[in-house]
Order: C-alpha cells, then sequence, then structure tokens
C-alpha cells in the first residue's frame, strides 16, 4: 500500500465519456500513481465511427475491471482515496451516465466526496500533469474531435472563451475526410501519416479566417471544399493523390489553429500557449507551432501523447482542483452532454 503523507490529495478519476474507459489515481492534482485506458477503437473501427450504443455496453463490460485495475497499480485502495471525480459533460449521454453512476455509488459507498468534472477542462488540466510548473494565467488551445476553443486560463477552473468552432471541430473534419478518403477511423493518426507522404501545396483547399480579428473557427466549408475535390476527381476519372489531399487538407486546418493562436497570444499581451486534446497529437501542428515560437518568441506546452487523448489522469488533475476550491457535485449529478467549459455543477 502506498504511503500516504499528510497534505497529499488522493483522487480517483474516471472517464467514460465517449469510447476510451478509464480510470486513474493521481496524488495532489500532478503525480499519476495510475492511468488504465481501454479503447473501443478496434470495435468501432468496423462502423467508421463511435456507435454510441455499442460505446455504452462496452462501459458496462470494463468499467468495474478498469478502476480495480488502476487502484492495484496506484497501490491504494478505495478507502484510502479523499475524493472521487467523473466527467459528467460533454459526451455521449449513455456513455457518460456509466461512468458518472459508477463513481457515485463509490462516492457514497465510501463515505467520500464526489466532483463532477467538465471534460474539456480536464484536456486543459492534463499539461499540468505533463508540466508540473506550469501555472495560469496562460492562452489554451483545445482542439479534439468534438471540441476546438481558445481560451483564457485566468486561474485553476476560470476561464474566458475567445473563440470556438461555429461549425465541425477540427478533429471532426479530419474523421469525416478520412472517411472519405477510405482511411478510416479514427481519422486524425490516419490522416497525419498519409499526409507525411504528400505535398501540402499540392492542392488549395480555403483556410476560413472569418471576420476580421475573429478568434472563432469554421471548417465545415474546409470539408466540404475536400469532398467537392474528390467527388470531382472521381467523376472525370481523374486519379486522386491520397497523400497530396490528405496533406493539403492537413495544412489548412493547421495554418487557421496556429494563425488564430498567435493572435490570441497578442489580444492577450500572454506568451504562453498550451495546447491540449486529441488533436494536439497532430504532428505538423506541433511542428508549425514550434517554428512559430522559434520566430516569434512565445513558449508553448504539449502534453504527451497518452494525455492528449481521453483519459482519466486528466480528469482526477481537474477533480482535485474543484475539490481544492470546494466544488463538490451531489448524488443527484446527471450527464449534460451539450456542457461548456466553464460550467460548473450546481445540484
Amino acid at each position: 500500500m502506498i504511503k500516504k503523507k499528510e497534505n497529499d490529495i488522493l483522487i480517483l478519476g474516471i472517464e467514460t465519456s465517449c469510447d476510451e474507459t478509464a480510470a486513474s489515481v493521481v496524488r495532489n492534482g500532478r503525480d499519476v500513481l495510475s492511468n488504465v485506458v481501454l479503447s473501443q477503437i478496434d470495435i468501432h473501427k468496423r462502423y467508421g465511427g463511435v456507435v454510441p450504443e455499442v460505446a455504452s455496453r462496452k462501459h458496462v463490460e470494463a468499467i468495474s475491471q478498469v478502476i480495480e485495475e488502476a487502484l492495484r497499480v496506484s497501490k491504494t485502495s478505495l478507502e484510502n482515496l479523499d475524493a472521487i471525480g467523473s466527467t459528467y459533460g460533454p459526451g455521449l449521454v449513455g456513455a457518460l451516465l456509466i461512468g458518472l453512476s459508477t463513481a457515485k455509488g463509490l462516492a457514497y459507498g465510501i463515505g467520500k466526496p464526489f466532483v463532477a468534472v467538465n471534460h474539456i477542462e480536464g484536456h486543459i488540466c492534463a499539461n499540468f500533469i505533463e508540466h508540473k510548473n506550469l501555472e495560469p494565467p496562460f492562452v489554451g488551445l483545445v482542439v479534439s474531435g468534438g471540441h476546438t476553443h481558445l481560451v483564457k486560463v485566468v486561474d485553476y477552473g476560470e476561464y474566458e472563451i475567445l473563440g470556438k468552432t461555429r461549425d465541425d471541430a477540427a478533429g471532426e473534419a479530419f474523421d469525416k475526410i478520412s472517411r472519405a478518403l477510405g482511411f478510416g477511423y479514427p481519422g486524425g493518426p490516419l490522416i497525419d501519416c498519409e499526409a507525411r507522404k504528400g505535398n501540402p501545396e499540392a492542392i488549395d483547399f480555403p483556410r476560413a479566417y472569418l471576420e476580421k480579428g475573429s478568434l472563432d473557427f469554421s471548417f465545415s466549408g474546409l470539408k466540404s471544399a475536400v469532398l467537392n475535390y474528390i467527388n470531382d476527381c472521381k467523376m472525370k476519372k481523374i486519379e486522386i493523390n491520397k497523400a497530396d489531399v490528405a496533406a493539403s487538407f492537413q495544412e489548412s486546418v493547421v495554418e487557421v489553429l496556429v494563425e488564430k493562436s498567435i493572435m490570441a497570444l497578442r489580444k492577450q499581451n500572454s506568451n504562453r500557449l498550451v495546447v491540449s486534446g486529441g488533436v494536439a497529437a497532430n504532428s505538423r501542428l506541433r511542428e508549425l507551432i514550434k517554428e512559430k515560437s522559434e520566430i516569434l518568441g512565445f513558449e508553448y506546452y504539449f502534453p504527451s501523447m497518452s494525455l492528449c487523448t481521453d483519459n482519466a489522469a486528466m480528469v482526477a488533475s481537474a477533480a482535485y482542483y474543484d475539490f481544492k476550491s470546494g466544488n463538490i457535485a451531489d448524488l443527484y449529478a446527471n450527464a449534460v452532454p451539450n456542457l461548456v467549459l466553464g460550467s460548473r455543477y450546481k445540484g
């Protein structure tokens, strides 16, 4: 059994917002003692995307074993925990309910507080795990399959949304174009891999910067342009260079993400950009931000690959800061599939 110091706070985090069943024990918000993730990717590949009902059923099958493994690896017990946190939104409502119900039941059973965690906030907190000395304030770019946000992180749990997508999230666009090119699911890593073989300047796909000075995003027009290009080539029986399409599409997405992030840094008079979410694993995004930082002199932070995608360590970290500030939920907490960043559970 792990030795717990007097001031240590141990949080069990549970994450089931989409197609990963995950549990993690984190000490003091930053020290990961275990981080167990059971992915359903191989199951959903055959359908070309996540099937909500299938995801929920698989969470039911896996969640008890995943939690037991997280406790075993961390060398702790339920009784040794200070609180239990679980994602309550945003996400797939059925999937969310599995983790949420399990976490509330465990919290009730051991008489410990329950913390309802915002999934987007969890992605931001992944960088607190990766970079032990990182502290607010900073500008955050949260970019994933369901979310594309530019955020001013004023303090722990205090956010100001500077811009967000008006339609498709960046990761969602990656998934749709991947399917159109016949690569399958998940689209992000498949597009990233294929793009390395192609020419990012081969096809002039649009960049949507919207109104002058806007920090919002829009990827639906780009998605339509790529789909129209693919369909046009098929109609004219022109061979499609899939690597060039992937590289040109990816460059259009990444350029907009980076330019808007730089604009946000300037508007907020900030020198620190913190990137999180599944698309933070994209190699071209990392490369271009590094290039721009060397020219412009700003600091940038990424989580490791395992902390970019959905995991429970980020949930436990976010729960720690909520717990410290007294944001404890009651056992009536319900799933909120369209929860926005900055929302706090109110019983």
